[in-house]
C-alpha cells in the first residue's frame, strides 16, 4: 500500500514518526514524506523519498515570533498553535498536499500532530488517517479546542471533536502522561527499538578522563532563537567545575569553535546520535524537548530540565512528578540553580531509579513494527484480493 507520512519542518515533530515510517517501508510498503521544501535534507538523511510543499512565508512567521515577546508559556502556545500550526503552516501546505494525494492516491496518511493541512486533504479524499503524537496527551487536550476556527476556515468537516477522534500512536509510555489526560483510549503506544540499542563506547574525547558523563543539549530549535553561544556559555560556566565529562551538541545554530576556550572536561558537537550517548550518560542537563526527553527517559537516564519554550515546561513537570528528575522554572534566569540541581541529581540514586522505572515501562511496550497490521487494517489492505491492488 501506499503510505503518505506528513510533518511540518522540525526534527521533533519529524522523530517520532520515522519508527512508524520505517517499520512500514520493512514491511515492504511505498512510503514518502510530505514536508515543507525546507526539510528536504533532514528526510533525505532518514532514508524517504521527499514529497516537498510549499513553506509558511517567513515574514508572516517572523511576525507571529515577535509578538510572543511578554507573553506566558501558555499564552504563547496559544498563539504558535493557532497562529503558526493551525493557519500559516496548514494553509502554505493545504495546496501542495490536495494535489500530491490527488495524483499519488495514497491508501493511509500517518501525520504527526501538529501537521493539520493533511488531516483536512485525507479527510476530503476519504483517505483513513492517523496522529503520531508529538508530546503529552495532556498538552494536545489543553490546547487543540483552540483550533476551531483554523480548521474550518482550511475546510475540515466535524471540528476539534473529530480531529480529536482520530486513532492515534505514540511512544510515550503511560507512567510519564499526565493521569488528567483522557486520551488513553485512542492511543496505541509502542517503542522505538533504535532507541533501546546499547551503542558502542564514545570515542575518549576526555583524554582518559573517568568521571560521570554529564549530556548537555538543547535540541536543533534553541540555538537558533538567538541563545548560541552566550546561553550554552553560561549553562556550561554553571557546572564545568565539577568532576564530570560534559557532552555538549549544539546543532546547526553556529560552530562549536564560538564555545572556545573551554576546560578540558567538555567536549562540543555539532550532532552525535542521542542513542548511542545515553547509555554511557549518568545525567542529562536538557530543554524538555519531547524527542530528547522521551531518547533520556527510555534509557532510564535521570535529568536536569531547563524548560524554553512551546511545551517544555509540560514535559519538566511530568518528569520531575515521575521523580526522574529535576525541573528548574524561569528559563535562562534558573542557570544559578543549575550546578545544585545536577550534583543532587548525580548523587541521589532515587532519580536514576525512577529514571529506570520509565524505561521498563518503555521495554515492555510492543515494538514499533507491531503498528504495521493496525495500520494496514485501517487502510483496508488486503480486504481486496484482485488484481494485486493494495
Amino acid at each position: 500500500m501506499r503510505v503518505l507520512v506528513a510533518t511540518t519542518a522540525g526534527a521533533g515533530h519529524f522523530g517520532p514518526l520515522l519508527p512508524f515510517a520505517r517499520a512500514l517501508k520493512h514491511a515492504g510498503h511505498d512510503v514518502a514524506v510530505a514536508a515543507p521544501e525546507s526539510f528536504a535534507a533532514a528526510v533525505a538523511r532518514a532514508g524517504f523519498v521527499h514529497r516537498p510543499f510549499a513553506d509558511a512565508p517567513a515574514d508572516a512567521m517572523g511576525a507571529v515570533f515577535a509578538g510572543l515577546q511578554g507573553l506566558s508559556d501558555d499564552e504563547g502556545n496559544e498563539v504558535v498553535l493557532r497562529e503558526v500550526f493551525g493557519r500559516l503552516d496548514a494553509q502554505a501546505a493545504l495546496p501542495g498536499l490536495t494535489e500530491l494525494v490527488d495524483e499519488w492516491r495514497p491508501d493511509l496518511v500517518v501525520r504527526e500532530s501538529s501537521e493539520f493541512a493533511s488531516y483536512v486533504v485525507a479527510q476530503a479524499a476519504g483517505v483513513p488517517c492517523v496522529e503520531v503524537a508529538v508530546g503529552l496527551a495532556a498538552f494536545d487536550e489543553r490546547f487543540l479546542p483552540l483550533l476551531e476556527a483554523p480548521l474550518a476556515e482550511l475546510g475540515a468537516e466535524g471540528g476539534v471533536s473529530r480531529l480529536q477522534s482520530a486513532p492515534r500512536l505514540s511512544l510515550v509510555p503511560e507512567l510519564l502522561e499526565d493521569p488528567s489526560a483522557t486520551g488513553s483510549s485512542r492511543t496505541r503506544r509502542f517503542r522505538d527499538t533504535e532507541r533501546s540499542t546499547k551503542a558502542d563506547a564514545l570515542p575518549d574525547w576526555w583524554a582518559g578522563a573517568s568521571g560521570p558523563l554529564v549530556y548537555v543539549t538543547f535540541g536543533s530549535v534553541a540555538g537558533g532563537l538567538g541563545l548560541f553561544p552566550d546561553f550554552y556559555h553560561q549553562v556550561l560556566s554553571a557546572v564545568c567545575d565539577l568532576p564530570i565529562r560534559i557532552l555538549v551538541t549544539i546543532g546547526d545554530a553556529g560552530a562549536p569553535e564560538a564555545l572556545q576556550p573551554l576546560p578540558g572536561n567538555v567536549h562540543v558537537e555539532k550532532w552525535w546520535p542521542q542513542q548511542e550517548v545515553m547509555p554511557h550518560t549518568d545525567a542529562l542537563i536538557g530543554h524538555g524537548g519531547f524527542g530528547t526527553t522521551l531518547t533520556a527517559l527510555a534509557s532510564g537516564v535521570p535529568m536536569v530540565v531547563l524548560p524554553l519554550f512551546a511545551d517544555q515546561p509540560h514535559n519538566a513537570a511530568r518528569v520531575a512528578a515521575v521523580g526522574a528528575g529535576i525541573a528548574l522554572d524561569g528559563g535562562g534566569a534558573a542557570i544559578g540553580q543549575l550546578n545544585g540541581a545536577l550534583q543532587r541529581v548525580l548523587a541521589d540514586q532515587s532519580f536514576r531509579d525512577n529514571a529506570r522505572r520509565v524505561a521498563d515501562e518503555v521495554d515492555r511496550l510492543p515494538p514499533a513494527s507491531a503498528s504495521v497490521p493496525f495500520l494496514e487494517e485501517l487502510a483496508g489492505y488486503g480486504r481486496v484480493a484482485d488484481s494485486g491492488a493494495p
